[in-house]
């Protein structure tokens, strides 16, 4: 009885929150294991749309494994081989939506600085622009991430590597800006991009006058930031 309490709770409990946790020193939370074969991989995407459907539907605070568990039609036990818990849920959905717009970007690539780059920005933020309206999930994602110290420490380790990447698209466009200069100016991208979009599909917020704001913002930024690496 005792060893089950104890799994038990150790699926539920926010890593954060044990004793002594320092939040400066948190992991990244991942899965147990990722699947390698045909049948596991399906289990683990319905769990994976399940939860994204539950989300939508209930809230992150309604939210169980259980319910996942019971929409995907897979047992209880199977989801946590995967997930110790729904905070690593939540953190592989936001994965899944970071790596999307990674996987954007490399079409993109390539295309940063022309002499019409924002051309190419209003374009780029119309696409994700897009990607919220067309899937709620997104959104109720993010706010989920907020939730704790360990999904909050993860957001950030996951917005750091889509910043890099952002870093270097920059690279030609501020070529005489220090690195971590650029790294920081890309990590406000990211940060204020994603807030903006997430703002854009609240209840009563017009999205297509927020979307233009956001391209204002960043058009701001970036031909300061322009002018300022090929004036030094």
């Amino acid at each position: 009885m005792e060893s089950m309490t104890s799994s038990r709770t150790s699926r539920r409990a926010d890593p954060a929150l044990e004793a002594g946790a320092d939040p400066a020193a948190l992991e990244e939370l991942l899965p147990r294991k990722r699947p390698t074969q045909e049948r596991s991989r399906r289990k683990f995407d319905a769990l994976l749309a399940s939860s994204r459907d539950l989300l939508t539907d209930v809230g992150f605070e309604s939210f169980t494994c259980e319910e996942v568990a019971s929409r995907a039609d897979v047992p209880i036990g199977t989801l946590y081989q995967f997930f110790a818990n729904k905070y690593v849920i939540v953190c592989e959905l936001n994965r899944q939506d970071f790596t999307s717009v990674r996987d954007e970007l490399e079409q993109f690539n390539g295309e940063v600085p022309s002499l019409d780059w924002l051309r190419f920005l209003n374009n780029f933020v119309d696409h994700l622009a897009k990607l919220w309206t067309s899937d709620p999930s997104r959104r109720e994602v993010w706010l989920a991430m907020q939730s704790t110290p360990s999904t909050r420490a993860t957001g950030k380790i996951q917005e750091r590597q889509l910043a890099e990447q952002i870093s270097r698209m920059l690279a030609p466009l501020t070529p005489r800006t220090e690195r971590d200069r650029r790294t920081m100016m890309a990590e406000v991208l990211v940060h204020v991009v994603y807030s903006m979009l997430n703002f854009s599909v609240q209840d009563g917020q017009s999205h297509a006058d927020a979307v233009d704001e956001l391209k204002r913002l960043m058009a701001a930024y970036l031909l300061v930031a322009e002018k300022e690496s090929r004036s030094t």
